[in-house]
């Protein structure tokens, strides 16, 4: 009942932002964006190496790189903004930014509310346990504690399929230490986070071989409000010409060391 409850919440909200957005949205944004000479987009601020705060207090990673270069070709500044994952849809349709950069798998229920730029790499699930764990299967996580990060698709699946205690939390950071203190038996993440962070800050873990699970391999894409093809247009030409130019692969090799569009 909480879940279906949480559910219709979610959808009333989402409902709510959209029909609160200003008439002046029925225009196309690109103009509005150009006026205003500053382009805003969202990230959780929570996901290393994608998007998260550094030692100076400035949220930096992969997709904010992303965006201010995207937005440098629209010829704006870019303005980075964290918020939390469980409401970016809703902010976004209120009108809080201007886009959601942030790592967003691009899904049809997703596409209800809003439209997709890219994808701008792609990613899939992976389920990861303590070295030491004696889980070697998605069989044994049955009756067991999972860790996911609210909002993402990874918390939906984890529901759907069932057969285990779900916790949710804000980010990778977060998830990482209820592994280790063993507050939860296993999380369900993105591959590519966990393995730069296994790679570069020595965290320990390991994936599960679940072979083709759904959810396995999934494309990321950019959020932007419905009913601006030419701000569309205007970012997939800038996505597309950095990829053609080499300036995505020196961002994705700065922040992943690998090529992941």
């Amino acid at each position: 009942m909480l879940k279906a409850i949480l559910s219709c919440a979610l959808a009333a909200g989402i409902a709510i932002a959209a029909a609160a957005l200003p008439s002046a949205a029925a225009a196309d944004e690109l103009e509005t964006v150009k006026a205003a000479g500053e382009f805003k987009f969202a990230n959780s601020g929570a996901y290393p190496p994608f998007s998260f705060v550094d030692d100076t207090n400035q949220v930096v990673g992969f997709d904010v790189d992303i965006g201010n270069e995207i937005t440098k070709r629209l010829g704006v500044k870019g303005v980075a903004v964290s918020t939390a994952w469980d409401g970016i849809i809703a902010g976004l349709l209120a009108g809080k930014y201007d886009a959601i950069i942030g790592s967003m798998t691009i899904t049809a229920e997703r596409e209800k509310a809003v439209d997709f730029v890219g994808p701008y790499y792609r990613s899939g699930r992976g389920i990861f346990v303590a070295t030491d764990s004696a889980v070697k299967s998605l069989d044994d996580l049955k009756d067991k504690t999972i860790g996911v990060t609210l909002g993402e698709t990874h918390e939906k699946w984890a529901r759907e399929r069932g057969g285990w205690e779900i916790r949710t939390y804000k980010g990778l950071p977060e998830l990482f230490l209820e592994l280790k203190s063993g507050r939860v038996d296993a999380i369900v993440v993105d591959s590519i986070p966990v393995m730069v962070a296994m790679k570069d800050n020595g965290e320990k873990a390991r994936k599960l071989e679940t072979g083709e699970i759904d959810g396995g391999a999934v494309n990321i894409g950019i959020a932007i409000r419905k009913g601006n093809p030419d701000l569309k247009a205007a970012m997939q030409k800038a996505l597309d010409e950095m990829m053609a130019d080499g300036t995505y692969e020196t961002i994705s090799m700065k922040w992943i060391g690998a090529d992941i569009r």
